[in-house]
């Protein structure tokens, strides 16, 4: 008596979860992602996410490994897209400093 009702709610609930679950670690990436190349496009920004984080921390004196800044990479590009813009800033105005020493 009780199957035909459980078995329903257990097939909803493993869609709906797996639903979430590919929401949230492919669906919200790629839209994140899609947000921040679309930024880069608007500032006419030639460069990659990758390339903007590897010559930031390269300009601050740090090494950082490829598997950071694949890490860095999404940690900005889903917390703080912006964090593109501003690094970019900074690697402009520290190359446009540097003849000046």
């Amino acid at each position: 008596m009780a199957s035909p009702l459980v078995i329903p709610i257990v097939i909803v609930a493993i869609v709906g979860l797996s639903g979430y679950l590919v929401y949230k670690y492919f669906i919200y990436d790629l839209m994140c992602k899609r947000a921040v190349n679309n930024a880069l496009q608007k500032y006419n920004i030639k460069k990659t996410p990758f390339q903007i984080i590897k010559e930031y921390y390269h300009s601050k004196g740090e090494n950082i490994s490829h598997k950071e800044i694949q890490n860095l990479e999404k940690s900005y590009r889903q917390n703080g897209p912006d964090e593109f813009l501003t690094m970019y800033d900074a690697i402009r105005d520290s190359k446009h400093e540097s003849p000046k020493d």
